[in-house]
């Protein structure tokens, strides 16, 4: 399993899918997850793009198969998901495509204002600009805060919870349901807990005129989670190239896999002055 191992940081665990021409260097995309998920999430994406790009998905610090080998309260912040961002950008020795969903496209927004040059393009997948209150009251299950929620139902429960209140439409596959609960349910729950923490002032709302490299944003229309933040979105990013897929819903990264993926690769292959034929 490759992992990447920098001296007194977080080792970051991530796959690598290129099934691109080997007598040629295609560029980079990065696939990063969001909220306690990890790279597993992205799995029904690479058949569309790993024949065009070299696809990276690391796992965040703590989550999937990156290590929890640190204490999540002192070692989960914005500034060290940056870091990590910058660690695997600099691995990877040249400008990427760069795909964060949800909170990881909160990182990248700050990270494009920051490192433009790392990259070849940013798109943003479900990603809102900050966690209001009405989004923690629907994070905090009927409990007194977000954090009281995870402790008191674990990192499934509360993924079963919230995935029934934003993520997922009615009448969704329950096989689906099962796995993303699932999957959801194997980070640490104080992992969890210490990114609620942060994430309830995170606030990049100022960093979007940073943002000038061309940017895609991917969103479910009329978004639970991400709705009321679409028009600063397009006032703090004018150049950004606003999709929308046919559900409030915030999970379309696999509720519409196919959709996202080739959206996000039409995109890249804009920006890279070729006609990607998939």
């Amino acid at each position: 399993m490759p992992f990447l191992d920098r001296p007194g940081q977080p080792r970051l665990h991530y796959v690598v899918d290129d099934h691109t021409d080997p007598w040629r260097q295609a560029p980079w995309l990065v696939l990063q997850h969001g909220y306690a998920r990890s790279g597993r999430f992205f799995r029904a994406w690479v058949p569309y793009l790993s024949r065009h790009y070299r696809v990276i998905r690391p796992d965040l610090r703590g989550f999937g198969q990156s290590p929890l080998d640190f204490d999540p309260h002192a070692g989960l912040h914005p500034e060290g998901l940056l870091d990590d961002l910058d660690a695997i950008t600099a691995m990877l020795g040249e400008p990427v495509h760069y795909l964060g969903e949800s909170l990881a496209g909160m990182i990248g927004i700050r990270f494009a204002g920051r490192r433009p040059e790392r990259l070849r393009s940013l798109a943003l997948l479900s990603s809102p600009l900050s966690f209001p209150a009405p989004t923690r009251e629907v994070f905090a299950c009927g409990f007194p805060s977000w954090t009281a929620a995870l402790r008191s139902l674990g990192s499934r429960g509360w993924a079963e919870r919230v995935g029934a209140a934003t993520r997922f439409p009615p009448g969704t596959d329950p096989a689906l349901l099962r796995w993303y609960a699932e999957e959801s349910g194997k980070a640490d729950v104080e992992a969890m807990v210490a990114v609620a923490e942060f994430a309830s002032s995170l606030d990049v709302t100022g960093d979007l005129a940073g943002v000038t490299v061309p940017a895609l944003g991917l969103y479910p229309s009329a978004g639970l989670v991400t709705g009321p933040h679409e028009a600063a979105l397009r006032r703090g990013i004018p150049h950004l190239r606003l999709v929308h897929l046919p559900t409030p819903y915030h999970a379309i990264q696999v509720l519409m896999p196919a959709a996202c993926a080739r959206t996000l690769l039409h995109f890249c292959g804009l920006v890279d002055g070729v006609a990607h034929q998939d």
